[in-house]
Order: structure tokens, then C-alpha cells, then sequence
């Protein structure tokens, strides 16, 4: 790029010329990247830090913690209790919200994050990443509650992710496109890479777990037989497959060239919508991807017209290039 623009001013220049980011919101935004900061340190450590392995515990999902993962969930509380632009938060880690203790102030406004997703990659040195969710709290009553944070992911304010891999990437979005920002270690800022990335609409590459292919619905089935058939099948065209096991690193591949990524409901556990979280992992990234012209849907329904019934709700999750979230969409109606 000719000149090199930090976070910092970026979100000033589009406070200013666009009215998108108000005060409160830009402050919270640079404390969640510098928190990221601090997570991409411990994470870069790993053996040398003493963080690698399991904590010995489970999270509210019924997940065994990995050490970073608590790690990460009380780096983002701690730097975001006290700047005066949060009234709560919730985590993919904690039972339910975090309201700021009274001794600061309270803002006007939610965080909800996947502290450190792809936790199954931390030991073996694969990309990981940090989701977040902006929403402001509704206005009418004092005091937070749950029922606060059970919002549309349409009324995001504001969401993003930081993946660590061989850089440290910020993926940002306000309503407006969406950017993305490179950690420069060696002045210890974010620096902007790229603007107004936008998702081809169509593309020959797919990922989902293979393993589960049993188990799934005829939509999707049919879907990846398509795809599998390759030039001599009916989509008439060869397409590869690929399979991180983190959303962070499998979306931010499908932001820089394009694909379709793919989570959905199984007949392992018929009785829950799907494996991945409406608030911390399909609204924010649902919300970033529709952002850079691509599309989310749960398979029948926009993942951001999706009203939440509790903090941790599941959800089949189908996003990415367009045309062919359009497609497996299609397929689903079909069944009816």
C-alpha cells in the first residue's frame, strides 16, 4: 500500500468521514486488538511459556480447556473491564455473562468472543484465532441481563477476528466492507494490508469434515457429491477440498481467495441445530463474510436474521463464496 495506515487511524478517518464508529465503539476495538496482542504473545511462546495442553477442566459446552484458552478468556476481560465502553460480556468459556464490576464505569455497549478458536490446533503448532462480537445494549433499563445479548446477528455493531499464524492478522468490520490489518512486531502496531476485501462469488474449493459425510442430510450430501464428481459430473468442474478444524483459519483462507465453508447438522446429535455457536462464531463471521459480499446461512435461514433463544445456542453454519451458499441453500428448500 503507498502509505501505511495503523487501526488507530483507521478508525479515526472512518469516524470522521463516515459517522460509522462512534467514540465509545473505537476505544473498545483498539483495546480488544491490543488484548489480541497479548494472546498472540502467549500463543507465539507455546512450549517455551508453559502453555501448551490441556487445563484439566471443561468449559460450559462440555469441552476439555486447553490452558491458552483460559488464558485468552481472561486477557480479553481484563482488558476490556475498565475502559468504560462495555456494560458486559460473554464468552464461549463462561457459563454466562460478565457484567463490569461497579468500580468502573459502564458503557453502552456488549462484547461477546470465542476467546481462542481451533483449540484442538493449539499443541501442533496449526493457526488459531480469536472471533469477536460487537452489539449495543439495548436501551430502556438499567442494569444487564442475558436477554440483552440475545440480539439478531443483523444488529452487530461491529465484529471481527485475529487468526496467529505466520502473521498476525486483524479482520475487522463496522457495517462498512471489511479490512484487514497486519501485526508489525517490531513496532507493536496494526497496520492495514488490505481494504475492501470481497469474497469471489464463485469458486472450485470446499471445506467441511469428510469423517461426518455418514451422517449428514441430503442437501448437503448431495452437494459435496457434486463437488467430488469433478469435471464429469454435473457442476463440470474439478474442486479441492480443504480442512483446518479452525473456523478462524478455514473463513480467513475463503476472505483472501474465495470457497465455501461448512459445519452443518448431522445425525450424531439429531436434536441439536448444529456444532458451532450463533453468538460467539456464526454471527460474527456470518456478519464479516456477508460484509465482503459473500453469504450465511444455516442452511434454510440467513444466519443474521436468526433470533437467539439462549447465550450458547448451536447452529449449522454454511458461508462463504456466494453463489454456492446459494446453491446448498437451494438444495435444502428443495427438500423441503
Amino acid at each position: 500500500m503507498s502509505r501505511r495506515v495503523s487501526l488507530t487511524q483507521y478508525l479515526v478517518e472512518q469516524q470522521r468521514a463516515h459517522g460509522h464508529i462512534p467514540a465509545q465503539l473505537r476505544l473498545l476495538l483498539e483495546v480488544v486488538a491490543r488484548a489480541c496482542k497479548g494472546i498472540a504473545i502467549s500463543v507465539n511462546k507455546g512450549a517455551l511459556g508453559g502453555v501448551l495442553g490441556s487445563a484439566g477442566s471443561e468449559n460450559v459446552q462440555g469441552e476439555v480447556q486447553k490452558k491458552l484458552d483460559i488464558i485468552a478468556n481472561e486477557v480479553l476481560i481484563e482488558a476490556n473491564e475498565w475502559g468504560g465502553a462495555l456494560a458486559a460480556m460473554a464468552s464461549e468459556e463462561m457459563d454466562s455473562i460478565y457484567v463490569v464490576p461497579n468500580r468502573y464505569p459502564q458503557g453502552e455497549y456488549l462484547l461477546l468472543f470465542d476467546p481462542l478458536d481451533g483449540s484442538s490446533n493449539i499443541d501442533v503448532n496449526v493457526s488459531i484465532g480469536t472471533i469477536f462480537s460487537v452489539l449495543k445494549k439495548p436501551e430502556g433499563h438499567a442494569g444487564v441481563s442475558v436477554d440483552d445479548f440475545l440480539q439478531p446477528g443483523s444488529a452487530q455493531a461491529a465484529a471481527g477476528y485475529c487468526i496467529y499464524g505466520p502473521q498476525t492478522t486483524l479482520v475487522l468490520t463496522v457495517g462498512d466492507g471489511v479490512a484487514m490489518f497486519t501485526l508489525d512486531r517490531e513496532t507493536g502496531s496494526f497496520v492495514l494490508t488490505q481494504d475492501d476485501v470481497r469474497i469471489p462469488e464463485d469458486t472450485k474449493e470446499f471445506a467441511i469434515n469428510m469423517s461426518n459425510m455418514r451422517h449428514w442430510a441430503p442437501p448437503v450430501k448431495r452437494y459435496i457429491d457434486e463437488c467430488l464428481a469433478g469435471s464429469t459430473g454435473p457442476r463440470g468442474k474439478d474442486f479441492n477440498m480443504r480442512w483446518i478444524a479452525s473456523m478462524v483459519a478455514d473463513v480467513h483462507r475463503i476472505l483472501c481467495r474465495g470457497g465455501v465453508f461448512m459445519y452443518p447438522w448431522d445425525a450424531r446429535e439429531p436434536n441439536k441445530p448444529g456444532k458451532l455457536r450463533l453468538m460467539y462464531e456464526a454471527n460474527p463471521m456470518g456478519f464479516i463474510v456477508e460484509q465482503a459480499g459473500g453469504a450465511a446461512t444455516n442452511g434454510r435461514e440467513r444466519i443474521l436474521d436468526l433470533k437467539p433463544k439462549q447465550l450458547h445456542e448451536r447452529v449449522s453454519v454454511i458461508l462463504g463464496s456466494k453463489n454456492e451458499v446459494d446453491r446448498v441453500t437451494a438444495y435444502h428448500a428443495e427438500q423441503g
